[in-house]
């Protein structure tokens, strides 16, 4: 397929694409919705800004348009965030414009009363976060008895979440007789073990390595104290145009980078987990309209922010984990364009550098921070001494942050 045009779609969904400049697939979109439109089970691996939501929402609407309407919940797609359920919720509105088909969302942090109310009024497609829909399962509020598909959006970062009980729990309120669509950037142990229980001879589909970030990305780092940071980052905002979506470790150093920003002139927002729903819609939307040209956030929002046009992605602190890089710098370099992504790193982090380009077959190009770089007062800065845990955490448990840490997935070592 080298066309949407080439699909047999409805004329809608087609004058829906048009309108919206959809003409040529991306690679995901061109392997994916054709055997989907078949209703084929598919798995498919891409990094982040290829297009993936589009390959699974397409086929859906599409198949839901043929024959009778549907009565009830006949689609639904899971997602690890709030953020990113909200985000397809929007793609999918513009895609069903003037089709038959509602959608709605189940996330937490918004008003349960007006979710229920939209899914009784008839919304046949839900786009939900597995574990304010695992309530409303316990609590006998929805009904999914009648679900044709199955989407899992970003499986691996569901996982990572520690939603694995929650997803068990809703795929034995939904039909084994359906058709799945698996979606994620990367596909570890434990998601394999997923797609063995519940896909059926899936077409499998992989889109570059499911372990690198996308070839368009500038990897950059820059070994800077910690105390200099703030400089840097003032002196990439200076010398560079265009928005900055900028990591930091935890909820507290997001809130105190962001306010810092502002002190020096630079309109910022913050998200997190901490923040109420609305105000993380607001920063975001802003972030969008351009109102913010400046957006810091903590891993909650590594792949739930689907904005095009980030120029930079700065990572002020490193990831946790080396595989949580990979989603950070996706937020750049979104469908097709190039894009910057600059690390920061102390000298006591070269080793976790090196864990990070080994584990991902990369190499950061190092850059100098130069000597003119200003240090922050010391009354500012605060330090926070987080004691050795000496047990093992079970699975899934959170850690000092807010991270989840998983079995099996390779923590930095070096703090």
């Amino acid at each position: 397929m080298n066309k949407f045009s080439e699909l047999t779609l409805s004329a809608s969904l087609q004058s829906n694409l048009t309108r919206h400049g959809f003409v040529q697939p991306t690679p995901v979109q061109a392997q994916a919705i054709p055997p989907a439109l078949e209703g084929r089970d598919v798995v498919a691996t891409a990094q982040t800004g290829t297009g993936k939501t589009l390959a699974f929402l397409l086929p859906i609407y599409e198949l839901l348009t043929r024959g009778e309407r549907p009565n009830g919940v006949s689609a639904l797609i899971l997602t690890p965030t709030r953020e990113l359920a909200l985000q397809v919720n929007e793609a999918a509105v513009k895609l069903a414009a003037s089709l038959p088909v509602r959608s709605s969302t189940v996330v937490g942090g918004m008003s349960e009363s007006t979710q229920l109310h939209a899914i009784r009024k008839g919304s046949q497609v839900v786009i939900a976060t597995p574990g304010r829909l695992c309530d409303f399962l316990e609590r006998k509020l929805v009904d999914l008895s009648g679900v044709r598909f199955l989407v899992l959006d970003e499986a691996d970062r569901m996982l990572d979440m520690g939603f694995l009980p929650a997803i068990h729990a809703i795929l034995k309120k939904i039909p084994a007789a359906r058709q799945t669509l698996f979606f994620s950037a990367t596909i570890e142990k434990s998601v394999a073990h997923l797609i063995n229980s519940h896909v059926r001879n899936p077409v499998r589909i992989a889109i570059g390595g499911d372990s690198k970030p996308v070839d368009k990305v500038d990897l950059h780092v820059y070994e800077v104290e910690q105390d200099r940071k703030l400089s840097l980052l003032k002196k990439l905002l200076e010398a560079e145009a265009g928005s900055f979506l900028v990591f930091a470790r935890t909820k507290h150093g997001a809130d105190r980078l962001a306010k810092k920003l502002g002190t020096k002139g630079f309109d910022a927002a913050r998200i997190h987990g901490d923040r109420t729903q609305s105000q993380r819609n607001q920063a975001l939307a802003g972030f969008k309209k351009g109102d913010y040209r400046v957006l810091v956030a903590t891993d909650v929002a590594a792949r739930g922010i689907h904005v095009d046009g980030i120029a930079h992605v700065v990572n002020y602190d490193l990831p946790q984990v080396p595989e949580d890089f990979i989603h950070r710098v996706g937020r750049t370099a979104r469908a097709g364009a190039r894009g910057t992504a600059s690390t920061f790193s102390t000298r006591a982090e070269r080793n976790d550098i090196r864990q990070i380009e080994k584990a991902l077959g990369v190499r950061l190009t190092p850059r100098e921070a130069g000597a003119d770089l200003e240090r922050e007062e010391k009354s500012s800065l605060k330090t926070v001494v987080i004691p050795i845990q000496r047990h093992q955490k079970p699975a899934g448990q959170k850690h000092p942050g807010g991270s989840f840490a998983p079995r099996g997935r390779r923590r930095f070592g070096s703090r």
